[in-house]
């Protein structure tokens, strides 16, 4: 054997004494476009979430208005992003409209995994007609237009942030039951799991124990995804009139308010618009590449 073809037995030793989840982790530091976004949206959730603090220390109001500082620009008269047409400071409004917004789709997603985890393991299995029922009722809502559904029941129930986190969480879990039943389908066949049954495991020890910890890839990836996802969902009932009501502030209901004044305050439109873009972005690029990270078929 050549040197060169020992030092690749070598390498591949190695690599299969290393977990999936310690690959993926060191692959994860290699991914600087990953890094990046991933420092985004902390960037963003620290600040939107330090919001009254970056109010006291510049001295800015998201509620106060002032008829006589209406559309200021940028900069002016101690606003760093100017004021909206009442004359509340723009960047103490989107600072906070920022915790509505990233509340809202991070707790709504959470929502919604949790609910499609718990039924994916269930279904997958014990399979039969637990499975055909699930799979009956995700067929149904599936065929139903998720906006068609959201416009329904917005319209019903008040749209206040605690509204649309259920709402939102209660019919986004499809997708989520369908991967995790795929995976456990496949999981419940392999040894570890046939060897926990011999000794008598619960079916609720092998589910929760045994499952769940090999589904972490696919639970990470649908969180980060749903909560972009669940972001741009906010904005779009905003869009309609349906999503959260004035004066509390969100990303989707301060670009939305703004088309109006466009001719007057280009800033109210572009800020917001940029946050939602780049919040959104970013978690898809985190989604693919923690998707790609643990890909077990990948190579370093």
């Amino acid at each position: 054997m050549t040197a060169v073809a020992k030092l690749g037995v070598e390498r591949e030793e190695k690599r299969v004494g290393i977990s999936l989840t310690t690959l993926a982790l060191r692959r994860l530091r290699k991914d600087r476009l990953t890094l990046i976004a991933l420092g985004v949206v902390a960037i963003l959730t620290v600040l939107s979430f330090s919001a009254p603090f970056i109010s006291q220390v510049l001295d800015i109001s998201y509620t106060e208005t002032n008829a006589s500082r209406t559309f200021l620009p940028i900069g002016a008269e101690g606003h760093p992003l100017g004021t909206d047409d009442l004359g509340r400071d723009h960047l103490a409004r989107l600072l906070y409209a920022g915790q509505v917004s990233l509340s809202v789709g991070f707790l709504a997603a959470v929502v919604s995994i949790s609910i499609g985890v718990t039924l994916g393991i269930i279904t997958g299995f014990y399979g039969g007609v637990i499975d055909d029922f699930v799979n009956w009722v995700i067929a149904t809502l599936n065929s139903i237009p998720s906006l068609f559904l959201l416009l329904i029941v917005a319209a019903v129930l008040q749209p206040s942030p605690t509204t649309l986190i259920l709402v939102l969480g209660f019919l986004g879990w499809t997708t989520t039951t369908r991967l995790v039943r795929g995976e456990t389908l496949s999981l419940r066949e392999r040894e570890y799991i046939v060897s926990a049954r011999a000794v008598g495991a619960s079916p609720l020890r092998i589910m929760f124990v045994h499952i769940l910890p090999n589904l972490f890839s696919i639970i990470v990836i649908s969180l980060a995804i749903d909560i972009g996802a669940l972001i741009l969902s906010e904005a779009a009932l905003s869009f309609l009139g349906l999503g959260i009501k004035p004066p509390t502030p969100s990303w989707g209901n301060m670009l939305t308010g703004a088309q109006t004044f466009f001719t007057w305050g280009v800033h109210l439109v572009i800020f917001p618009g940029l946050l939602i873009f780049t919040t959104v972005l970013c978690l898809y690029v985190i989604g693919d590449g923690i998707r790609d990270a643990f890909d077990p078929t990948a190579k370093d």
